[in-house]
């Protein structure tokens, strides 16, 4: 038997039968909002060995997938699957880390730690990383800031290099490697900052090895985000001692957000002539603003594609199902706008 076999064999004997038939506890953000004692109990040990049982060879766990119920025997491959995207890696390490502090768990740690190796190897000598490590081809490849891959991860080892809590237990030389880890990908971040004649804007969901916008799936072309965007400003306006280049663009994103939106209008939801649930852009005085998922580079014109890949200047003009399977529209940069580039603002103002 497999050691991962014996892992799961071991999780299954020691779960009381009722458990069994129970509902499975959520895997979302709630498992990083518990008390203390709550992650040196029984529950958060049940879902710390599943966490394990997903973990794959190579340090990474899979997307979309409940971590907190052990894998079946028909579950695909984990080491097939290692992506940093949709959470799939800094959730879990963030709730290891959490059981770890509570519980000082050697087996825990090191299921951390390989994580955090993994984190660290995969990260690009440019400072980006990519959506799926090991790399698998076509824009998976790429840099992906798309739902805030990077971001998440920056964030994650930002804390872990300053030893803030839940990750004081991580040895010094992880700490200084995660601390180089994001110096690269700072600097990734100001260099891949789009410039229209001459001023900072946003920045695309994805980069290829050359730092230049690329496409991901047929329907996300190379343009600039009015969504991921928001994670990466929201990122630097966490930095305690933000250099003059990333104040600079912070600044340039904030003046392009006020720029881009789009002012009086609304997303409605309606029953179109065929009785399916629609959505369309609707014209209301006073509504918004809102924003759109892609700007044009060259123009800043909301553009849309549907899985045909091809350009178009209005929602309506792309098919149902795309119109109404993905966010073309959002509200994204609001608070950022309404509530925190306000308080970075007053923390940062220069001395007088």
């Amino acid at each position: 038997m497999t050691s991962r076999a014996l892992l799961f064999a071991l999780v299954l004997a020691a779960t009381p039968a009722a458990a069994h038939a129970a509902q499975p506890v959520p895997w979302t953000s709630a498992v990083l909002h518990q008390t203390n004692d709550w992650y040196a109990g029984a529950e958060a040990r049940r879902i710390a060995d599943s966490v394990l049982l997903h973990q794959s060879p190579e340090g990474g766990w899979p997307k979309n997938v409940s971590l907190a119920t052990p894998p079946g025997p028909e579950a695909v491959d984990p080491g097939a699957m290692n992506t940093f995207d949709n959470n799939a890696v800094a959730l879990p390490m963030a709730f290891l880390a959490r059981v770890v502090q509570a519980t000082g768990d050697d087996g825990y740690r090191a299921a951390f730690e390989r994580g955090l190796d993994y984190t660290l190897a995969a990260q690009y000598p440019n400072g980006g990383w990519p959506q799926y490590f090991p790399l698998k081809g076509g824009y998976h490849d790429h840099i992906t800031f798309n739902d805030d891959a990077m971001v998440r991860t920056l964030r994650m080892l930002r804390d872990v290099a300053a030893g803030k809590a839940p990750y004081a237990f991580v040895d010094q030389a992880r700490r200084g490697r995660a601390a180089q880890a994001v110096t690269k990908g700072i600097d990734l971040i100001l260099r891949t900052q789009v410039r229209q004649d001459g001023e900072l804007t946003a920045w695309c969901a994805q980069y290829d090895a050359e730092l230049k916008p690329a496409w991901a799936r047929r329907f996300e072309p190379p343009s600039l985000s009015g969504s991921e965007s928001v994670g990466i400003v929201g990122f630097l306006m966490s930095l305690d001692d933000p250099s003059p280049e990333v104040i600079a663009a912070i600044e340039g994103a904030v003046a392009w957000f006020r720029a881009s939106a789009i002012r009086d209008a609304r997303i409605e939801t309606f029953t179109d002539a065929q009785g399916r649930q629609d959505r369309r852009l609707a014209r209301v005085p006073g509504a918004g603003p809102i924003w759109a998922r892609f700007y044009e580079l060259g123009t800043n014109r909301p553009i849309f594609l549907g899985r045909d890949s091809v350009v178009r200047y209005d929602v309506a003009e792309i098919e149902h199902e795309r119109r109404n399977g993905y966010s073309y529209y959002g509200t994204w940069p609001a608070d950022l706008l309404a509530e925190d580039y306000s308080a970075w603002k007053a923390a940062h103002a220069p001395a007088s």
